[in-house]
């Protein structure tokens, strides 16, 4: 009987099983997670903290799960060390696990950026994990005073799901603007005045010099660096994360920013694979290698390693950028990236462009109605020719009624 192991339990992991049960429906597959709580959607923790949903509800799969897959889990407990020649993995518990195939499913880490003074905050955490949420529940009430450094997509849903549990809440942020690695500057403004209305103050192109203690027991001063001060009592650091690239880096495997795969999601090391926010990718659109740390990525390389460890020989190749995110009412959705923008439509309160290269679609942001936009991302992952569309209406109102009958049968299964 085959030995299947894997080493984290969010996306990728859970996937990598389905991928190793689509072909063996007996080897024995173990899951190694160091998380207590770990089956769930992680982009649910800001709901969480608004109550808008509780942890049963932020299940990413079933309870039975696991069970009904035959996963053996070990939950709590980290990977320390892995030997690649004796094919297993120590674990702090002590545990050594032999292996036939290994993915590494090991996600990434917060940036924890070394401010003076910061050693003194006594209460600041992260905000990505289940865990951070519910120590954030117990840590806030409605006199706290939150800083968030970081206004990208962490720190701004975090500032979500505190609206209503905080006395205040302040985001700063180096860039410019908020979301500044994914919104152009009409974007971005849209969000900043969500941001504002819904009583968020924003701190931009500024971040902290320096923390001080303030007179009162658990009360802290930031020093910004344009000199302006925010007295807190709260503080979470969302500035961005690293891929958790030690365990096979110490294994002597290749790796850069992140693990290193083939297309297959096989490292450098036999019997290894690697999946998710640990890895680093190739972007369908761009070329560019780097760290494409999304969701839908992370579940369809750890479904292509799980098969690969199983016998089969895919690839995946279509990883890309891609972001959707939900703040106070406004949806935002971007995907690939920027080039000729073939349609600008813009109000108030929403917006819409289409970028193109070289006659395909490369890249959209649209804040406001993003129904229909996967059409769009399906174009964009799959290269597909603009030419003999419609273009005009698959512009302004996305459907497959411009591909064509035998395309929607395809698509669809049936005749449409």
């Amino acid at each position: 009987m085959k030995e299947y192991l894997i080493i984290g339990g969010s996306i990728a992991g859970m996937n990598c099983i389905e991928g190793i049960r689509s072909i063996d429906g007996s080897g024995r597959i173990t899951l190694v997670t160091d998380e207590p709580v770990f089956n769930y959607g992680r982009p649910l923790i800001s709901y969480y903290l608004e109550g808008k949903t509780d942890i049963e509800r932020m299940q990413y799969k079933p309870s039975d799960f696991f069970v009904k897959n035959g996963v053996d889990v070990i939950s709590g407990v980290r990977a320390e060390s892995l030997d690649p020649q004796r094919r297993s993995v120590k674990l702090s518990d002590g545990r050594v696990l032999p292996y036939d195939a290994l993915c590494i499913c090991t996600g990434s880490s917060p940036f924890l950026p070394r401010f003076e003074g910061i050693e003194n905050v006594e209460k600041r955490f992260s905000f990505m994990k289940l865990e951070d949420a519910l120590a954030l529940e117990k840590a806030v009430d409605k006199t706290s005073r939150v800083l968030i450094i970081g206004a990208g997509f962490i720190g701004l849903k975090c500032a979500e799901g505190l609206a209503g549990r905080a006395g205040s809440l302040t985001v700063c942020d180096l860039a410019p603007k908020v979301m500044s690695a994914t919104l152009d500057d009409t974007a971005s403004g849209i969000v900043s005045r969500r941001l504002t209305d819904s009583g968020i103050e924003l701190m931009l192109a500024d971040s902290v010099q320096r923390f001080e203690k303030s007179g009162a027991e658990d009360e802290y001063t930031a020093i910004m660096n344009s000199g302006r001060t925010v007295g807190f009592d709260i503080l979470v650091i969302a500035i961005g994360v690293r891929p958790n690239i030690s365990l096979l880096k110490d294994a002597g495997g290749n790796v850069n920013k992140g693990i290193l795969t083939n297309h297959g999601m096989r490292t450098s090391v036999e019997g290894i694979w690697a999946a998710g926010d640990c890895v680093e990718s190739t972007d369908v659109v761009s070329g560019a290698k780097g760290v494409l740390a999304i969701l839908p990525n992370a579940a369809m390389q750890g479904y292509c390693a799980g098969r690969n460890m199983a016998g089969a020989d895919e690839v995946f190749e279509k990883n890309m950028r891609m972001n959707s995110i939900g703040l106070f009412g406004t949806h935002i959705m971007t995907a690939g990236t920027s080039g000729e923008c073939i349609y600008s439509e813009v109000a108030e309160d929403s917006c819409k462009k289409l970028f193109a290269e070289d006659g395909r679609l490369c890249g959209f942001i649209i804040v406001g109605d993003v129904a229909k936009a996967g059409i769009y991302t399906s174009l964009i992952r799959n290269k597909t020719p603009l030419d003999g569309l419609d273009l005009d209406k698959l512009l302004k109102d996305p459907s497959l009624i411009p591909f064509g009958k035998a395309y929607r049968k395809e698509k669809l299964g049936s005749p449409v």
